[in-house]
């Protein structure tokens, strides 16, 4: 099993994201900041559909966080599994607000955050994908009262679960902030455990860690990579057992 996660910074460099989908046959694949459109458009960036046909994944669950206009054509933002394999059930909740149908994109308040849940069968077990796209606070990655909040209500909702768990996601934290410690008290954090010094790319002047793959301590992982590979302003993570 590869499972592949991505902020794929609304698919601005969609070229770029395909040939690492291409290159690395993911079994799965989890993305943040991803844009639907009806029909595809690359002149600004690629939507989803486009991952979806080029990838070749038969099943794809998105969630989006919003909807807006765009160039008189309604569009939505949200994250995204993408998969070979079927799911068995779906399952979006919101960890902050409700989805908002026309977001204005000048409102500072773009902070809606949902939690993905897919199930599949994993060699006669159930596996549990989870995709977060967390909480933004713009002066650090230390966290707030309210990274404490959703990480907190996102650690509770894995301990109810039952078989292997996969959570993937640009939580926008460090790896020792005191907010994702409640999700490393019950998931193995591969970027923290392997030291990753960055998961972003030369895009941005940014250069801390905040995207994650964690898994449940019964999954055998077999390897972890954070791929060089310029497909966005965050690196995309793999991780196969």
């Amino acid at each position: 099993m590869k499972i592949l996660q991505l902020n794929i910074w609304g698919g601005k460099l969609g070229k770029q994201i395909e040939e690492v989908l291409k290159r690395e046959q993911p079994d799965i694949v989890c993305f943040q900041e991803v844009v639907s459109l009806p029909r595809i458009s690359e002149r600004f960036f690629s939507p989803l559909e486009k991952f979806q046909q080029s990838g070749g994944f038969a099943h794809t669950f998105y969630s989006p966080t919003f909807g807006f206009t765009f160039m008189s054509r309604q569009a939505e933002f949200g994250n995204a599994i993408l998969s070979t394999l079927p799911f068995i059930s779906t399952n979006t909740m919101f960890t902050r607000k409700t989805y908002v149908e026309n977001q204005d994109l000048l409102d500072d308040d773009y902070n809606i955050q949902n939690l993905q849940h897919a199930a599949i069968e994993h060699n006669g077990q159930t596996l549990h994908i989870l995709n977060h796209h967390g909480h933004h606070v713009r002066e650090h990655k230390n966290g707030n009262e309210e990274t404490m909040r959703q990480c907190g209500e996102i650690a509770d909702y894995i301990k109810t679960l039952n078989g292997l768990v996969v959570l993937t996601g640009d939580f926008n934290l460090a790896p020792d902030s005191e907010s994702l410690e409640q999700i490393n008290a019950v998931l193995v954090n591969h970027a923290k455990e392997l030291g990753v010094l960055t998961t972003r790319t030369p895009l941005t002047h940014k250069t801390e860690v905040c995207d994650y793959i964690f898994t449940s301590s019964d999954i055998a992982v077999t390897d972890f990579q954070v791929l060089d590979d310029i497909a966005s302003d965050h690196k995309a993570l793999v991780v196969e057992f």
